[in-house]
């Protein structure tokens, strides 16, 4: 074979002939180069493909009869509901990392907000019925400034706790001062005169304090 012959034809891996570069594919990558070809000639990779072909059916077939079996997506039984959604068991609480307790509400014109609180305080709040767990780490608050004061007042029917006269005030009946918290069972509603009157005094004290005054 002729230098020039040598150049325009390639001997084929496999069987050995002597064929047209055009019949061998171009290689690509580290190996590329200025007339470099893969060691196959076209015939031998149509009858290695046709070897392959069985193989490849059976392995399709197979993959079918995967996929036939395995429940489709909508007969998927659907996620059930946390159990721990709007709940009012305080007892479900964790904190996070931090140590700490989300809790999120609303303000009187309805824009969201949330801080970071102690457990101890989002169990009372929860407890109190101030609160509700939304998750394990995150509590959400039943009332702004406003309705809850509204809350009250509906509720004791604007009647004063202390003396059952006209009341347009809340008063809490364990003082903040002393450990006490605006929730619902901490907070009647007073009239001006009595609210100003007990001022920080417990309850039992300022209900003895009226008795002798009265």
């Amino acid at each position: 074979m002729s230098e020039t012959e040598q150049l325009t034809y390639k001997q084929c891996a496999y069987c050995k002939s002597s064929k047209p570069l055009s019949e061998f594919l171009r290689r690509t990558g580290r190996r590329s180069g200025s007339g470099a070809r893969r060691g196959a000639c076209r015939d031998c990779r149509m009858l290695k493909g046709k070897a392959a072909a069985p193989a490849i059916a059976a392995a399709e077939s197979e993959q079918k009869a995967l996929r036939s079996k395995a429940p489709s997506r909508s007969k998927k039984t659907p996620l059930k509901a946390s159990p721990i959604l709007a709940s009012n068991d305080a007892a479900l609480l964790r904190p996070t990392r931090q140590g700490t307790i989300w809790m999120r509400g609303r303000t009187d014109k309805g824009r969201r907000w949330h801080q970071e609180i102690e457990l101890e305080l989002a169990q009372t709040l929860v407890k109190e019925r101030a609160a509700v767990v939304v998750n394990r780490h995150t509590i959400r608050r039943l009332y702004s400034n406003r309705d809850f004061r509204k809350f009250i007042l509906e509720r004791d029917n604007h009647t004063c706790y202390f003396c059952g006269e006209y009341g347009d005030t809340i008063d809490h009946m364990l003082p903040r001062a002393k450990g006490g918290h605006t929730t619902p069972d901490n907070c009647v509603c007073a009239c001006n005169e009595c609210n100003q009157s007990k001022a920080d005094q417990d309850i039992e004290a300022f209900m003895k304090n009226e008795e002798v005054v009265q």
